[in-house]
């Protein structure tokens, strides 16, 4: 099963410009409405503006502008080095929501806010638990 995983962003250009600096990935897919970031094999995680989304499927969606800042999901993404991907996503405009620190579920995790207000999640399986 191939999985994309879309945000709604305020700005392509800036969301694409933030997540190639903090991925160290250029984007597959960089057309007006639409960028895309390869994650492995089976996972893309794509920007769409808001404004095309609510084009694409008008008053019956929900405005995602209304929803700016208020955090309904997270992209969470086990990387070999959690704290230098957090690092450069806080570098980069993200908010720093928690560093890197141990989770009771057996990961090392480093929370931030991206800067549309994603929940963007570093993550390594702590192998010492």
């Amino acid at each position: 099963m191939k999985t994309n995983i879309i945000l709604y962003v305020s700005d392509q250009r800036a969301s694409a410009t933030f997540y190639e600096k903090v991925l160290l990935i250029p984007p597959v897919l960089d057309v007006p409405g639409m960028t895309e970031f390869k994650l492995n094999e089976e996972t893309v995680l794509g920007l769409m503006p808001s404004a095309g989304i609510k084009s694409l499927l008008g008053d019956n969606l929900p405005d995602p502008d209304k929803a700016r800042g208020i955090p309904r999901a997270e992209i969470y993404l086990h990387v070999t080095d959690p704290e230098s991907y957090h690092s450069r996503a806080v570098l980069n405009g993200a908010k720093e929501l928690s560093p890197l620190l141990d989770r009771d579920w057996g990961d090392e995790a480093a929370y931030s806010l991206d800067p549309d207000g994603h929940v963007l999640v570093f993550a390594r399986k702590n192998f010492d638990k």
